[in-house]
């Protein structure tokens, strides 16, 4: 390799791992306003000495495993009935309609305010069947809940009082797992979860800097979504995109991390594939979006800064390309020296592996004593998924890019903790292009590191390992007959008399 072509490749290597540090610094920042913050937790004004009038929004598609588990929760909810109305949002095209049907009879027997509304179309999918309801939710406060969450019966009581403020927009519990400890792929989901529930929401909140409702699991003040523009379908992230035109507006967010709603984590690797795809081309397009504005506005610069390093988090994934080009080169082409591993190779690694292991372990730490010592031997697989996981939201970020239209894809959902107890369902995520890349990646990558055995470049070793061992194990998860995969680490069913008992983590 020539001089030149030499100076190209480490320029390109320089600059795809610096733009990598950056937002591995950003996570050092926002792990320090946690901690400068955590032991901040907000406050009501005050309590509410007559309880407001709060709609249940339940929007449902295809959903038959999971929505009577939700509609028992909700109708079960400690809430005055006269105050309380429930709307079951279904734009299902299966048996789920009959089942909601015969549920809100069941409902409305027991005298609960249920109201059945099945639109014949999805035009603007979850966020048009939101905004559709408006005019018919009754409630000064909307409390909205995706169908696979199971809300405990206090959830209500304990979170409207913050609304006591006016100036209180939206109001955000956080999410647990219900099937955390179903294999190997849930366990990691939550890892990664965490990271975000735990530490950037509440850092974000506490330190007065904007985020997003999570989509269920949070009260909105109705006047609040009306003055903000309502529910908009553009994006495939309603929620991010409604939040940032809410708090544009003045509208304050809390988010308590202390109150949870627990959830089913896809429990396959397609269904994982396919809600990061959502998230991650929902997010870009709420960055195009909403972006200048927020530059615009007359907000401060932390904020705006703030803003832009959350708003372009996933434009990570497109640096990780630039990775995955490069690790050849870099492996076995650039001369290895003492002045490359100091003052490269170690501020790389640093700021762009150490923070992430540092910010995932004090995920875990936060939220249990010991957390994060029982969490160190999942940190390489950890790793290993986000790489895995590199194709199929670097393809959702060229999409969002370059404006290409997509459905929004439910995330199966099966209603059963266990995988040995799962129902055989029919809600399958069609494959795409990105599972031939990925299966081309894991051979391409283990026989990198094959032929760095056989080199002996035992500092290279472990780093193509993680890339080899990422996209085999996507790959895999993914690829029909191969489902002992996925769900690699199950533990033995449970007691049927003691999945009731389960409190989730």
């Amino acid at each position: 390799m020539t001089d030149w072509n030499l100076m190209i490749w480490l320029t390109c290597y320089v600059a795809v791992f610096f733009g990598l540090s950056v937002f591995g610094a950003h996570r050092l920042r926002i792990l320090y306003l946690y901690w400068k913050h955590r032991n901040e937790p907000p406050q009501p004004m005050r309590h509410f000495d007559d309880l407001p009038l709060v709609t249940v929004q339940l929007p449902v598609f295809n959903e038959i495993h999971v929505v009577d588990q939700l509609l028992d929760a909700v109708s079960a909810l400690d809430y005055p009935r006269e105050k309380l109305q429930i709307q079951i949002l279904d734009d299902s095209t299966d048996d789920t309609r009959q089942v909601c049907e015969q549920a809100a009879s069941r409902l409305q027997e027991k005298g609960v305010n249920v109201q059945y509304i099945h639109r014949h179309h999805r035009v603007g999918f979850k966020a048009g069947a939101l905004q559709d309801a408006m005019p018919v939710a009754t409630g000064e406060f909307l409390l909205i809940f995706d169908a696979d969450f199971v809300p405990p019966p206090d959830l209500l009581q304990r979170m409207i009082h913050y609304f006591t403020d006016d100036k209180v927009g939206m109001v955000q519990a956080r999410w647990s797992h219900l099937n955390q400890s179903d294999s190997l792929l849930t366990r990691l989901q939550a890892m990664m979860l965490d990271g975000h529930l735990v530490l950037e929401q509440t850092a974000r909140s506490r330190s007065g800097h904007f985020f997003n409702f999570n989509g269920t699991a949070g009260i909105w003040r109705k006047k609040c979504i009306t003055e903000s523009g309502g529910w908009e379908h553009d994006t495939l992230t309603e929620d991010m995109d409604l939040s940032y035109r809410a708090q544009m507006k003045g509208w304050r967010f809390t988010y308590l991390k202390d109150i949870t709603v627990p959830a089913e984590l896809p429990p396959d690797m397609d269904g994982f594939k396919s809600q990061q795809h959502r998230w991650t081309k929902g997010s870009i397009q709420v960055c195009k979006k909403v972006l200048g504005q927020v530059w615009s506005s007359d907000e401060p610069l932390r904020i705006k800064l703030e803003a832009t390093a959350h708003l372009g988090a996933n434009f990570t994934y497109l640096l990780m390309f630039g990775v995955l080009v490069l690790m050849y080169p870099a492996n076995f082409m650039f001369q290895n020296s003492w002045q490359k591993a100091l003052f490269l190779d170690l501020p790389v690694f640093f700021l762009a592996s150490l923070s992430v292991i540092i910010f995932y372990l004090s995920a875990q730490g936060a939220q249990r004593r010991w957390g994060w010592l029982k969490t160190l031997p999942c940190l390489p697989l950890l790793l290993a998924l986000g790489v895995g996981m590199s194709i199929n939201n670097g393809l959702a970020v060229l999409e969002a890019l370059f404006d290409r239209p997509s459905d929004f894809v439910r995330t199966p959902k099966y209603g059963q903790k266990n995988s040995a107890i799962r129902p055989k369902s029919s809600y399958k995520v069609a494959r795409s292009v990105g599972f031939w890349i990925e299966m081309i990646l894991a051979i391409y990558f283990s026989t990198l590191t094959v032929l760095a055995l056989w080199k002996q470049h035992w500092a290279s070793v472990p780093l193509l390992a993680m890339f080899a061992f990422g996209f085999v194990y996507v790959a895999a998860s993914s690829a029909r007959g191969w489902s002992w995969f996925s769900s690699f680490g199950n533990k033995p069913p449970r007691d049927p008399s003691q999945e009731d008992a389960m409190v989730p983590a």
